[in-house]
């Protein structure tokens, strides 16, 4: 089953979303602090404009900002995800990205395509990393047939789509697939990209809370395939 796809996807009606777009805008905006917002975006490479929110403001406003409102259903989701990320200023897919993670059980697996997008739209790793182990590990784990998009994103061009692949086991402890992701590690170990190595270093160290002995073992095997950034990550907390 694969139903990940390069289109992007329809913006749905969605009164809800009208809504919510309207509060957030005016929330977010009477708040604005230019003066961090250029400290914010220097920080952040430059991938986007920001507002000037912290992170505690920022979410204090979210609150107001759903006050009161319905619980959503996938299309509002969907409308709510990809209105903000055609606004301009990063707070507002920050907003997107927190909404997901609280309601992330109400969407199947055909919000993975809508997912996807928000992964490979301006990227970077403040979104993405949030959207693989929150929202596509979610669906995910919802749905185990979608292990094989999983496979197909591991090999993907995009670096922020494989690096998804690589994170989206990230909460599942006990129920990590433990051979797809030693799997998806090696198909990897050759990146030349830092964003990849640490993924990998990440993924591993995590599970390695769940059962140490196997990443051990696993690295003692394949350590030479690895780059020693991603070695020195996975072993932090287990030792050699």
């Amino acid at each position: 089953m694969s139903v990940t796809g390069e289109v992007t996807p329809h913006v749905p009606f969605s009164t809800l979303a009208d809504t919510v777009l309207e509060r957030l805008t005016a929330t977010y905006a009477a708040a604005a602090d230019p003066e961090r917002a250029e400290s914010m975006r220097a920080y952040m490479k430059d991938v986007a404009p920001f507002l000037g929110l912290t992170t505690p403001v920022r979410r204090t406003l979210s609150r107001t900002v759903v006050a009161g409102l319905p619980r959503p259903d996938e299309g509002d989701c969907t409308a709510i995800a990809l209105r903000c990320w055609q606004l301009p200023e990063r707070e507002y897919q920050y907003f997107a990205v927190d909404y997901l993670r609280r309601h992330a059980r109400v969407c199947t697996s055909g919000f993975l395509p809508v997912a996807r997008h928000l992964v490979a739209t301006v990227s970077w790793w403040d979104t993405v990393d949030a959207l693989a182990a929150h929202v596509v590990g979610a669906l995910v784990a919802a749905d185990r047939r979608l292990a094989a998009d999983m496979d197909t994103w591991i090999a993907d061009d995009d670096l922020w789509i494989a690096r998804t692949a690589l994170l989206h086991q990230l909460r599942y402890k006990e129920h990590t697939d433990t051979e797809r992701l030693f799997a998806y590690c090696l198909r990897q170990s050759g990146h030349p990209d830092f964003f990849i190595r640490k993924a990998i270093g990440w993924c591993l160290r995590e599970y390695a809370k769940t059962d140490p002995e196997a990443v051990r073992a696993f690295l003692i095997r394949e350590r030479g395939r690895f780059a020693p950034l991603s070695v020195r990550e996975a072993l932090k907390n287990i030792g050699a």
